[in-house]
């Protein structure tokens, strides 16, 4: 990764990537406290459309590089380090040659979305234990950069696709949260849709009922969900075991008394579905755990 490829990331992700949320947001501009220093009101912002940030409190700004080269203390190749291990959804990475680092959304096209059959795909899903959880999922084949590509599509409520396989961590379109409603007055947040599937697969193992479910495909989205969670009395939160799952899991309980951390059942592992992989390893065990 050089530096204009991580600039072209969004900074929203990068901060994410990091633990921090915006305090306010339209689709123009995220306001953040300082990500420096301790404040009580938000003096950061980000332009989205430039990809800019600017610090009021101490009038300084620039672009992503410019914001890490701050905030680790480093120099731009230590910043260029730091970001080849992060796991950026918006980086196209599937490890060929000369691949543009553009925006996905501005330069793709779907060819086919079917029932997931390819065994790369089937492999990739019991590799992380949820193959028998196709019923949400699809394969779908599409064209970028004049080369064709296939992954795990689950679709999210504007149309677009998060898709995933071994390589490749993107949204297709616009990205949004993914809503599934059962008539219920229970509802269950997710982080990503593997966590949701994971969920799908040990809910009789926890004698849970089908609820209405949210997977939010990106925590960044839990400032768009609030209006949406007066309606339910009971709220179950299933985020990850990390700096950005803890802030998530303060907003929604800071403004919903009836909202429950449930991630003690995977108190020890990364997230649900790394509980699923490690802990969980298939269906036949957890009914033979029940019986003893």
């Amino acid at each position: 990764m050089n530096c204009k490829q991580f600039n072209t990331i969004p900074l929203e992700e990068v901060l994410l990537s990091l633990g921090h949320l915006p305090t306010k947001q339209n689709e123009k501009e995220a306001w953040y406290l300082n990500p420096f220093a301790s404040e009580s009101q938000a003096s950061f912002k980000i332009n989205k459309s430039l990809n800019k940030w600017y610090l009021f409190s101490e009038g300084i700004g620039g672009n992503n590089t410019d914001f890490m080269k701050k905030y680790l203390n480093t120099s731009v190749n230590g910043v260029l380090i730091w970001a080849e291990n992060q796991n950026f959804s918006s980086f196209q990475n599937q490890n060929i040659p000369d691949q543009k680092f553009e925006n996905p959304s501005k330069n793709y096209e779907i060819l086919d979305v079917n029932e997931i059959q390819h065994p790369a795909l089937l492999e990739y899903l019991k590799e992380r234990k949820v193959g028998n959880q196709t019923q949400f999922l699809h394969e779908i084949h599409y064209l970028m950069n004049d080369k064709n590509y296939f992954g795990i599509g689950f679709k999210n409520d504007s149309g677009g696709y998060e898709i995933r396989n071994k390589y490749s961590k993107i949204c297709l379109g616009k990205k949004d949260i993914s809503t599934i409603k059962n008539g219920s007055e229970s509802l269950r947040i997710f982080e990503g849709f593997f966590d949701f599937i994971s969920f799908k697969n040990v809910e009789n193992f926890l004698e849970k009922e089908p609820v209405d479910y949210l997977i939010l495909n990106s925590v960044s989205m839990i400032h768009n969900i609030k209006s949406s969670l007066g309606n339910y009395e009971n709220i179950e939160l299933y985020f990850d075991n990390d700096e950005a799952g803890n802030r998530a899991v303060d907003i929604i309980r800071n403004e919903n008394q009836n909202a429950e951390d449930c991630r003690v059942l995977y108190s020890d592992f990364k997230d649900l579905n790394d509980w699923m992989i490690h802990k969980n390893p298939s269906p036949e065990r957890q009914v033979k755990q029940r019986r003893r």
